[in-house]
């Protein structure tokens, strides 16, 4: 009886929503990144600081997160149609998203200079936003395999 009903209220959707919820989770937390890092840059005058921090990003998103987008879109494309929205990231990635927020809250009250603290979030951000296409690049093969049909 119980699961019965949790099963009803479950947010069930299609994988498609998954893959578009995946991709713009990255691409809106890299933005807010890269915006938040380069307002400290722009507040201690070191706009220059956006070239090395973009290199450091796309460095990262080639070498350590397209590995991780891959494996999440793989996980995605994997799931049965229906299953609950939550399941866009495995618990351990539920997890690290939390330390990963932890840690942006604990930099931010560091005494670390905005111009280190601002060229990090840059080079976050834009791994996360460029890493992104994975994601995107899926939803739209889904989309328009569902629109042939």
């Amino acid at each position: 009886m119980i699961k019965g009903t949790l099963t009803k209220l479950k947010p069930g959707v299609p994988r498609r929503i998954h893959l578009l919820l995946a991709a713009t989770l990255w691409s809106l937390i890299g933005g807010v990144l890269m915006f938040r890092g380069a307002s400290w840059l722009v507040a201690v005058e070191r706009l220059w600081v956006i070239v090395p921090a973009m290199i450091a990003g796309t460095l990262k998103s080639l070498f350590i997160l397209d590995n991780t987008a891959r494996k999440g879109v793989h996980r995605i494309l994997e799931m049965a149609d229906g299953t609950c929205l939550g399941a866009v990231y495995s618990i351990r990635t539920w997890l690290l998203v939390l330390v990963m927020i932890g840690s942006g809250m604990v930099l931010r009250q560091s005494a670390l200079p905005r111009e280190l603290l601002g060229g990090l979030y840059v080079a976050i951000g834009w791994a996360l936003f460029y890493s992104s296409r994975h994601a995107w690049r899926a939803w739209q093969h889904i989309s328009d395999l569902q629109e042939k049909q």
